[in-house]
């Protein structure tokens, strides 16, 4: 029989994309048990790491001159590549959504291999970069980057950059270009249209792309260690923290420190998974 379209409104699981009733069934059950097996996996090692910290541990990396450091530098260099990153995603994913130009599919390639690089090739890759001649002009004009902060935020920018434009391109690319078109008719310019129109569409998805590429930056490690370098209360953050506690058997500092990165990662993805229900409720 045919549903009636009144359904559609009168049942408000079927308004937010959701079957009226659950049919158990086999394809419901296998699936049901990978998704339980895999978070039931997922809890038992988060709880596993928790019951094995003590509070004497967590007092000692809130009262550490060192660690403290590390993490208020963790914040201020992935804060600033969270504002970079949203600098570049937005024209970025704007140009590859809407234009074609010959090389697209190149520049698409290009931007997206630092996802599928292994981070610790990008370090070296930045290392040998400012031993060349270019980057040895950039040093020798102000900007240290090798050993340095600057060095830390290039890092984290390049690994996580990626994340953030893909994903800023994918919600453009859910823009209906018929609006633009629209706004372009009644008398706005290109970048009015952009402006007024699919920039508001596409904020949501550019906030989760932002957010994506934070949650990154701040777990980058392995360019640091090539690049920047682990000197304590200068270039070390929270993932070098991790690797110098536990290179001198302190594992349970290094846990706590990697619980205190736990938390901000599931902050992150709290907001990412409101931002895309919120999504699917505006588009249906």
């Amino acid at each position: 029989m045919k549903r009636k379209s009144t359904d559609y409104f009168m049942n408000p699981e079927a308004k937010r994309g959701f079957p009226a009733g659950q049919r158990i069934d086999g394809l419901f059950i296998v699936n049901m048990g990978f998704l339980v097996f895999f978070i039931a996996m997922v809890i038992s090692l988060i709880l596993a790491n928790f019951f094995y910290i003590k509070t004497e541990h967590i007092l000692e990396v809130l009262h550490s001159p060192s660690i403290l450091a590390a993490i208020r530098l963790s914040i201020i260099t992935s804060v600033t590549t969270l504002l970079i990153v949203i600098l570049f995603s937005i024209p970025m994913g704007y140009a590859l959504s809407r234009y074609r130009f010959p090389g697209h599919l190149l520049a698409s390639t290009i931007v997206s291999l630092p996802i599928v690089l292994p981070p610790l090739v990008i370090g070296v890759f930045l290392l040998v970069f400012f031993q060349s001649g270019v980057g040895k002009w950039i040093e020798s004009h102000g900007f240290q980057f090798v050993y340095s902060v600057k060095g830390i935020i290039l890092c984290q920018f390049i690994v996580s950059a990626s994340h953030g434009i893909l994903v800023s391109k994918a919600a453009f690319d859910a823009v209906d270009r018929r609006l633009e078109h629209v706004a372009l008719t009644l008398g706005c310019g290109s970048a009015q249209a952009f402006r007024r129109v699919t920039l508001p569409l596409a904020r949501n998805g550019i906030i989760i792309g932002a957010l994506l590429a934070w949650a990154r930056a701040v777990g980058v490690f392995g360019p640091l260690m090539v690049f920047t370098g682990t000197v304590r209360m200068k270039t070390e953050v929270m993932p070098t923290t991790i690797y110098l506690e536990l290179s001198i058997g302190r594992i349970e500092i290094a846990l706590a420190v990697a619980m205190v990165m736990l938390i901000m990662a599931a902050a992150a993805l709290a907001v990412i998974h409101w931002q895309t229900g919120r999504l699917r409720v505006l588009n249906q």
